[in-house]
């Protein structure tokens, strides 16, 4: 009895000659592109190395050849297979190469677009924690109801969330940016006029409320747009920008000052733009997806504890970190001006690092990348003690910016490797969920382990909960 040939085993060269000349003659860089789709879609779900008829061994000596020698292009689903079960026939190979360059070639309109709009959001966003703040301690308000005036915004993420895979599906995914950035306007418009602390609770929660969809959505289409074998830089570029720009909105206050109608302009203006230039690129904007079960965001957490652990614990690192790094400073007699500069360190290295990160993820495989986040975000928590006095603690803050926040950009990546059609849309809302939760327990929960403990509370409760982030994904990784 003949046995079936394999890809490891079977003449190349008898199955080249059934691709046309056109196949042939392709590039060497479409060759290399072919490998590392297949080597990335093995890695990110080994179980397709049993469906081509690979061993492991076989599939890393195949990866190692030379690329004149490279298996041929992985099949799409559904493709026609030969007889021998292996290879596709000559028609879907040319098809394929034919289409590769178009399916790698990222839509520069449409990515530009949602870039654009979620950091103008992000600018008006990020101007309203410190220009709410200064004003209701200029009024005599006490620190617990500044505290929890801030907490309705992301209460408002939290309410919402589950909301929108159904609003998406039933409105679309641009009207409903739209309509949010205008409501978001709105709502600004009248914290502006109203002027209070107990009527700025629930215009709070409602900016939170139209806050998040944008942000849901706006991320859902740039992993569908995004190529597989690019979507680490991209979405690490995606989280620099979303970045710098709440680090914009502060620093606007310097231009307008925080009184009157002019900062609050600068933010109605930044909603109402975000608007627009949805509007503007609606052609280009993919559909929300629709394939697959309907999934809801409660369901979501059943499917990915871990991943969305990963977001709680960046959620809490990030709004700690901001809040708490005063007090931890002041309990050192450390100067306001130096603690200010150490919390725009920690941003600028949140800003610059996530390109980094996501092209970290593409090389060495988002679940690595993550441990390594995780890992060294403890490792700054373990350090800081013993630095927070010398010259060291300037790279520390800026690495550790980055690392903590490069643990959201790579559950992003790892989000869109494993999800796709209506269940990315709830992984999305389902991290909008976590990342409100992280916000409004992290803080209240490290204050009180420094009211126990001391100002080493700060670093504790951080440390703590990347140990047991990295103790978990070191525990996912050997499972079989």
């Amino acid at each position: 009895m003949n046995e079936t040939p394999t890809l490891a085993s079977a003449p190349l060269h008898r199955h080249y000659s059934l691709v046309t000349l056109r196949s042939i003659m392709a590039t060497w860089r479409e060759r290399i592109r072919f490998r590392r789709e297949l080597e990335q879609k093995l890695k990110d779900d080994p179980h397709l190395i049993a469906d081509i008829g690979l061993t492991k061994r076989q599939f890393e000596a195949e990866i190692a050849k030379p690329f004149w020698q490279g298996p041929m292009p992985p099949l799409k689903a559904g493709a026609a297979m030969t007889p021998d079960r292996q290879f596709p026939p000559a028609a879907v190979v040319c098809r394929h190469l034919e289409s590769t360059s178009s399916e790698d070639r990222i839509p520069l309109a449409a990515m530009a677009g949602i870039i654009a709009t979620v950091s103008v959001f992000a600018v008006a966003q990020g101007l309203t924690y410190p220009l709410l703040s200064f004003i209701l301690e200029r009024q005599g308000t006490t620190p617990d109801l500044i505290g929890l005036s801030a907490a309705m915004t992301p209460l408002g993420f939290i309410v919402s969330a589950p909301l929108v895979p159904a609003l998406a599906r039933r409105v679309g995914g641009a009207r409903l940016a739209i309509l949010c950035s205008l409501l978001a306007a709105l709502t600004l418009a009248a914290i502006a006029w109203m002027q209070g602390v107990w009527a700025w609770m629930p215009l709070r929660f409602l900016l939170g409320f139209f806050a998040n969809p944008l942000y849901v959505i706006s991320e859902t289409w740039l992993m569908s747009i995004t190529p597989a074998p690019r979507r680490g830089r991209i979405l690490g570029l995606y989280s620099s920008i979303v970045s710098g720009g709440f680090a914009i909105g502060p620093l606007s206050l310097g231009l307008t000052g925080t009184e009157g109608w002019p900062p609050f302009l600068i933010g109605i203006s930044a909603f109402l733009l975000c608007g627009l230039i949805v509007l503007a690129v609606v052609p280009r904007l993919p559909t929300m997806p629709q394939e697959g079960e309907a999934i809801s965001v409660g369901g979501f957490f059943a499917r990915a504890p871990l991943l969305l652990f990963a977001v709680f614990t960046a959620a809490a690192f990030e709004q700690t970190l901001l809040s708490l790094l005063a007090v931890y400073g002041a309990a050192l007699g450390s100067a306001e001006a130096r603690i200010a500069s150490l919390i725009a360190c920690f941003i600028a290295g949140n800003a610059v690092l996530q390109i980094l990160l996501g092209g970290m993820a593409e090389q060495l495989g988002s679940t690595r990348t993550l441990l390594f986040c995780a890992l060294a975000s403890l490792a700054g928590c373990l350090l800081l003690p013993s630095i927070f006095d010398s010259w060291l603690v300037w790279p520390l803050v800026f690495v550790w910016g980055g690392v903590s926040f490069g643990i959201y950009t790579v559950s992003l990546i790892r989000l869109g490797e494993r999800f796709t059609g209506q269940a990315l849309v709830a992984g999305n809302a389902a991290f909008a969920v976590v990342w409100g939760i992280g916000g409004i327990v992290g803080s209240p929960a490290t204050g009180l382990a420094m009211q126990m403990i001391g100002h080493q509370g700060l670093p504790s409760s951080l440390g703590f909960l990347c140990c047991v982030l990295a103790v978990c994904l070191m525990a996912e990784r050997r499972r079989p």
